[in-house]
C-alpha cells in the first residue's frame, strides 16, 4: 500500500524559506516519479515541480526538488517565498519515469501540508 506523508509546512513572512518533506512507504522513490503540487485557496490544484518535467514558471529559480533514496523521501526547498505561494502543498506519486506536470496523471496523494506566506 502506497503511503505519502508530507511535513514541513508552516507560516513564514515574505522572503522566507521552508523545506517540505514527503516520506514514502510501499513505494520506491528512486525508480518511480513523485511530484509536488499545490492548491491555493479557492483555486484548482496546480503543479509545482516534478523530476524530469521540471518546475512551474512561477517557482523557477526559487524552489528546488530533491530526493534522498536512502530515506525514500522527496524534498521541496522553497526560497524567496511570496504571498502567492500560500497554498496546501501535496506530494503525489505514479509508477514509472514519466513525470508529467498534470496532477490528473498521479495515482497516489499525501494528505497535504499548509504553507502560508504573509507580506
Amino acid at each position: 500500500q502506497v503511503q505519502l506523508v508530507e511535513s514541513g509546512g508552516g507560516s513564514v513572512q515574505s522572503g522566507g524559506s521552508l523545506r517540505l518533506s514527503c516520506a514514502a512507504s510501499g513505494y520506491t522513490v528512486s525508480t518511480n516519479c513523485i511530484g509536488w503540487f499545490r492548491q491555493p485557496p479557492g483555486k484548482e490544484r496546480e503543479a509545482v515541480a516534478t523530476f524530469y518535467a521540471g518546475y512551474a514558471d512561477s517557482v523557477k529559480g526559487r524552489f528546488t526538488i530533491s530526493q534522498d533514496n536512502a530515506k525514500n523521501t522527496v524534498y521541496l526547498q522553497m526560497n524567496s517565498l511570496k504571498p502567492d505561494d500560500t497554498a496546501m502543498y501535496y506530494c503525489a506519486a505514479r509508477y514509472g519515469f514519466d513525470c508529467p506536470l498534470d496532477p490528473r496523471a498521479y495515482n497516489y496523494w499525501g494528505q497535504g501540508t499548509q504553507v502560508t506566506v504573509s507580506s
